[in-house]
């Protein structure tokens, strides 16, 4: 099944308690397809970069299945940047500095083959951006997942409000779902969200994992105790990666799924924050997730005969 993912890439300045690295790259989409190219080749990119952009990357991203007839190349201009500091905890960050670049005037265009997508993934942007996505498809996707933030919340409500109305899944933590739904209870955040458009509420928790939540039905997917965490930077994303990847393997959007789909995308997450940027999600195998998704399994499991 065809996937879409809708996002940023860029370069990333990331300084954790292990270390910094400087000018790596990042961004929403290219953790999103780094990620989902382990479970399906039918990708494509929507995005923009500035020439500065390193040829090399999107070579690998091509290498690895991905279509990028979605991706806007500005001649003369700058990618996306950003910057920040990890504290102690890895929990929580600080944003040094945030250069839009070519990502200010960002309109995205899909082009005409590939806007009757199947699966379709909004990383965090501008709503209103999301929006402008969502009305360049020719049918509705059989399933569109989106991932916010609070900064989305704080500035654009109104807008974010609107695109959810055309979505059928949505990623964020659990601060941030407190602060969508006006509800401190995670469950009746979920209620609230839902009746904004919405059937799947996911809540992010960090090393805590993850809810996915849809009516009365809930499940929880544990956090996979890591001996090191050297950059969350991506994490989520690649979350989100592996979540609609495994979906659009097996075409298959049931609850049950998707809470398969969860824990692979668990998985994959778990891989990434282990080195910084993308080097992790470079090197792995089909093997080594399959293991690292039954290790999920493991500490979860038990019988209450």
């Amino acid at each position: 099944m065809s996937l879409i993912s809708i996002g940023t890439m860029a370069f990333d300045n990331v300084e954790t308690p292990f270390g910094k690295a400087e000018n790596i790259i990042g961004g929403a989409c290219t953790y999103i397809s780094w990620s989902a190219s382990y479970f399906t080749q039918d990708l494509h990119i929507v995005a923009v970069v500035g020439d500065d952009f390193p040829q090399k990357e999107l070579d690998e991203l091509t290498a690895r299945g991905v279509n990028l007839d979605g991706l806007q190349i500005k001649k003369g201009e700058k990618s996306f940047f950003w910057a920040g500091k990890y504290h102690s905890n890895m929990n929580m960050r600080d944003t040094l500095d945030t250069q839009l670049n070519v990502l200010a005037d960002f309109h995205p265009v899909l082009p005409p083959d590939q806007r009757n997508a199947d699966y379709v993934m909004l990383g965090n942007l501008t709503p209103s951006v999301q929006l402008e996505v969502i009305n360049q498809f020719i049918e509705r996707p059989k399933l569109v997942v989106l991932d916010t933030m609070n900064f989305w919340m704080d500035t654009a409500m109104d807008s974010l409000k609107e695109v959810l109305k055309h979505v059928d899944v949505i990623t964020i933590n659990d601060e941030e779902a407190r602060q969508l739904s006006g509800e401190h209870s995670l469950v009746k955040a979920a209620t609230v969200i839902q009746k904004m458009g919405p059937k799947y509420l996911i809540i992010k928790k960090g090393e805590h994992g993850a809810m996915l939540i849809s009516g009365d039905e809930m499940f929880i997917a544990p956090g996979l105790p890591l001996e090191e965490v050297f950059d969350p930077t991506g994490a989520g994303d690649t979350f989100a990666g592996g979540f609609i990847g495994y979906l659009a393997m097996t075409d298959d959007i049931s609850f049950d799924n998707m809470k398969r789909a969860i824990i692979y995308g668990s998985a994959m997450a778990s891989f990434c924050v282990e080195k910084f940027g993308l080097e992790k999600l470079k090197e792995l195998t089909m093997v080594q997730i399959e293991a690292r998704a039954r290790e999920f399994k493991r500490i979860s499991d038990f019988n209450l005969d």
